[in-house]
């Protein structure tokens, strides 16, 4: 740790405590050098650098709950790394300060939280980027940064049946609303970006990102691709994508569907001919039908159902079981919405989608609890983590019972 930073640390007054201790170390720092603040983020970016060796997914410092340590995901466990040193809460709390812009000052005062991009630039000359956010625990900082995957799995390396890989790429579909679900860590960001990267390979056209923060920055090649961040670039999801309408696109990507306005926004955008792509924070496909509607009072859901049966195309909900032999697997359940899913969603008959996916094998449909099964058969997951990740678990042991 610099020297300067402990100082640092002592010098805030003991009557300051919360934001407001917090304050005093952020004006602390905007009157650093130039020198003395890369010194911070050298510091830190030491940390950083040790993920893609170790094969980590996340980092996580700050706040009383890591006792001081750097804890690295690594293949889904996260575990203390005690080789690098411990610190005090408020020397944590000074580096990640350091790493706000201004503007990511101002939401965490307001919110308690701020969400950015960091990139680090490697000696192999490759800049690695990260999605990060940084909280408050109880009253000082935390922080996770994510790690960005540095190239585009292909859509053919995902295990889509082809009816759904034609149905992401607009040449075949070219509107409607397409969704890709999962919580946090189940790697949605990895299928979108491999949605959007075989759309750019595939049309000519436009596409608008509108993500916070940014992760992968994807290189135009037929197609013009526009990454904009709420906050810097847009001040919301919302008014990004009643921008994009008015900015020619073909495809609008939303990074999350956080809100109703953010909802109404994407249903808008599908109704006026855009194909939409998007993500929830859901486990299943019925989950996030149900879930779309529930963000609304009761008085709009009706509304709310019929518009979203006229426009949703697909949903994809996914997991990530650990392999046999070390990393992690995708598993999915996959739902393309026919005319009986349709009239499902219509008619608030959602229990009985389960079974449409269940039997819509040739329509390119899967049930969580039949992908979970078909990794079992190929040796990639045993049977207990199957059933551990399975939603239906008494679907995936008849399933079982048959093998």
């Amino acid at each position: 740790m610099p020297p300067f930073v402990r100082q640092l640390a002592r010098s805030a007054p003991k009557l300051l405590a919360g934001e407001d201790r917090l304050r005093f170390y952020a004006e602390q720092i905007g009157r650093l050098s130039v020198d003395h603040r890369e010194q911070l983020r050298g510091f830190v970016e030491q940390y950083v650098a040790k993920m893609h060796p170790m094969g980590a997914s996340d980092l996580d410092m700050g706040g009383p709950a890591t006792l001081g340590r750097v804890w690295y995901r690594v293949d889904g466990d996260k575990t203390p790394h005690f080789e690098l040193g411990v610190a005090s809460n408020d020397e944590v709390d000074i580096l990640i300060l350091n790493l706000l812009s201004e503007r990511n000052q101002d939401d965490l005062w307001e919110v308690q939280s701020a969400d950015f991009s960091y990139q680090l630039d490697a000696e192999d000359g490759m800049r690695k980027r990260f999605r990060c956010t940084a909280y408050y625990d109880n009253q000082h900082l935390g922080v996770c940064l994510r790690a960005i995957n540095e190239e585009v799995r292909p859509l053919d390396g995902l295990g889509f049946h082809p009816v759904i890989q034609k149905g992401v790429l607009f040449s075949n579909v070219r509107s409607g609303l397409a969704l890709v679900t999962g919580v946090t860590g189940s790697g949605k960001s990895t299928t979108l970006d491999a949605i959007i990267d075989a759309n750019n390979q595939d049309f000519d056209g436009h596409i608008v990102i509108i993500a916070k923060p940014l992760e992968y920055v994807h290189n135009p090649q037929r197609c013009i691709i526009r990454h904009r961040e709420v906050g810097p670039d847009v001040p919301s999801f919302k008014v990004g994508v009643s921008q994009a309408l008015r900015q020619d696109p073909d495809i609008i990507m939303i990074g999350e569907m956080r809100d109703p306005e953010t909802i109404d926004a994407a249903i808008e955008a599908a109704d006026t001919g855009h194909k939409v792509f998007s993500t929830l924070h859901t486990a299943s496909a019925v989950e996030s039908l149900d879930r779309i509607v529930a963000e609304y009072p009761p008085y709009e859901q009706e509304r709310v159902r019929s518009r979203l049966a006229d426009v949703l195309n697909l949903v994809v909900s996914q997991k990530l079981p650990p392999k046999i032999g070390g990393g992690r697997v995708l598993a999915k359940e996959v739902l393309w919405v026919t005319a009986s899913v349709k009239a499902a969603i219509h008619n608030n008959n959602t229990g009985e989608i389960y079974q449409m996916i269940w039997e819509g094998g040739r329509q390119g449909m899967i049930t969580l609890e039949q992908d979970l099964f078909r990794l079992v058969r190929e040796r990639k997951i045993t049977p207990d983590i199957g059933l551990q990740y399975a939603n239906n678990k008494r679907r995936f042991q008849q399933l079982m019972q048959t093998a």
